[in-house]
């Protein structure tokens, strides 16, 4: 190719114009077509689900709803209480995990492809590149005073910004039971509003204006990623023993003595946070690929092999070794371990979780008391909360080895409301000779759904000795 000219029409007009990302300029990314960038837009319609999941209705009623008044959560047929919000801690631990799992083997994939700042982020610029132009023409309009075409442009923009935002605000609160006829009709509380401002807010300037710097300054995950990643992460990288010595490209024609890479930095331009990959790894990289999209198209224009930039390994890369089994790895291993204990025991919680929950306390002060009888009473207080969505009929009963061991009044059938918690007061009582050495009660409570039972102890003089 050295002795062939090479056009590449408009190739270098931006350079000198890529800044490092140091939050006192706005970085407009170039949007160039690619596998990654394909992937990326494939990633944003994994969000569809949040935006349809409050208009999913199952069995008559929202799918998906967090009643906080009531403290009841509905996933499908399933209603979660806060005495099972231990699996949320489940939940944490396995996303968490899986995480620092996926950053070990291809580093920040999540960051590139699935973080709710960066689809947000990437939406915002879309918008604003079919509104305001290239990245050249948005500097340009950005420098120049304002007039009516500014003003216009900008409105234009803000105003569809904004109503992204709010459209994001208002889908979530949708899931806490509230709907659109109550924004509409002005029938929501103070809290409901400034919950839907605050979202609304986070994303308009968040994604409008701080883009790459909530990942640089403010996201935590950019600066532990270097204590998950290892020498056989999978993550963009320049192959600088191919590209160097760079340089540009002279009247057409390659350099006699230069890399692969003629400087364009067209990889540079696409870069969401502003980094420059040539100069290795950065905390600010969210390996999201488009660098590599952006090379290849290079390459394959100047007649080069593509790959200059690609996600590879640094043992791949300095050594050329090709990365280790995930089932070799110490670290992956331990990841996955955990992982599946996690899920493990949530799904145990999940295929276990009852209709009702049942706890029986022994009345304190006093443990027992004599009766003018001679006999011995017990007090004891049955909490019944029923988890489902309507009343519950159960019945209770008791269970003992006790001789003549009677309730002061009988039990039987009582209702227990939807999502409540039911106190029932029980007195047992029996004569000290009759109770032996078995002092155990097992209360038992039974609804059409379930049975639930709970051992404790039938305290006497005796027992206390």
């Amino acid at each position: 190719m050295s002795d062939k000219k090479i056009q590449i029409e408009n190739l270098y007009e931006e350079d000198e114009q890529w800044i490092q990302n140091l939050g006192d300029e706005t970085i407009h990314a170039k949007r160039i077509g690619g596998k990654f960038r394909k992937f990326k837009w494939i990633a944003i319609l994994l969000w569809t689900p949040f935006f349809l999941g409050p208009y999913m209705m199952w069995n008559g009623k929202q799918a998906i709803m967090f009643d906080m008044e009531n403290r009841r959560y509905h996933l499908f047929d399933v209603t979660i209480f806060p005495q099972d919000i231990w699996m949320l801690t489940m939940v944490l631990l396995f996303l968490a995990i899986l995480l620092a799992a996926v950053t070990t083997v291809v580093g920040r994939v999540f960051c590139g492809y699935f973080c709710f700042q960066t689809i947000w982020t990437d939406i915002f610029t879309w918008v604003e590149n079919k509104i305001e132009g290239t990245p050249a023409k948005r500097r340009k309009l950005d420098k120049a005073p304002m007039g009516f075409n500014k003003f216009k442009l900008k409105i234009i923009k803000h105003v569809i910004w904004i109503a992204i935002a709010l459209f994001s605000g208002v889908t979530w609160m949708l899931y806490f039971g509230v709907t659109w006829a109550d924004y509409f009709n002005a029938n929501i509380t103070t809290t409901t509003l400034t919950i839907t401002v605050a979202i609304a807010s986070g994303a308009y300037v968040f994604a409008g204006f701080m883009r790459e710097q909530s990942c640089m300054w403010v996201c935590p995950y950019a600066r532990i990623q270097g204590a998950m990643v290892d020498n056989q992460t999978i993550m963009p990288t320049y192959d600088h023993y191919r590209g160097e010595s760079r340089g540009k490209l002279k009247r057409g024609e390659f350099v006699e003595g230069n890399g692969d890479c003629i400087d364009c930095n067209q990889c540079v331009a696409v870069c969401p946070t502003g980094v420059d990959i040539r100069k290795g790894q950065e905390y600010g990289c969210i390996t999201c690929g488009l660098c590599i999209d952006a090379c290849d198209a290079v390459m394959e224009k100047v007649g080069k092999p593509k790959g200059l930039i690609r996600y590879t390994s640094l043992n791949e890369l300095e050594f050329n070794r090709t990365p280790e089994p995930i089932y070799k790895r110490p670290r992956v291993i331990v990841y996955s371990i955990i992982l599946v204990a996690a899920i493990t025991v949530l799904g145990y919680g999940m295929g276990t979780l009852s209709s009702m929950d049942l706890k029986v306390l022994h009345d304190r002060q006093p443990l027992f008391v004599q009766l003018s009888d001679g006999s011995i009473r017990n007090k004891y207080e049955l909490k019944v909360m029923n988890k489902t969505d309507k009343d519950m009929q159960v019945d209770i009963s008791v269970i003992s080895q006790i001789k003549e061991l009677k309730p002061n009044k009988p039990l039987g059938m009582v209702t227990i409301p939807i999502g409540n918690v039911k106190s029932i007061f029980v007195y047992l009582s029996a004569y000290e000779q009759n109770v032996g050495d078995n002092h155990e009660v097992t209360f038992v409570v039974k609804s059409d759904k379930s049975t639930l039972e709970y051992k404790t102890t039938f305290f006497t003089p005796s027992s206390m000795r």
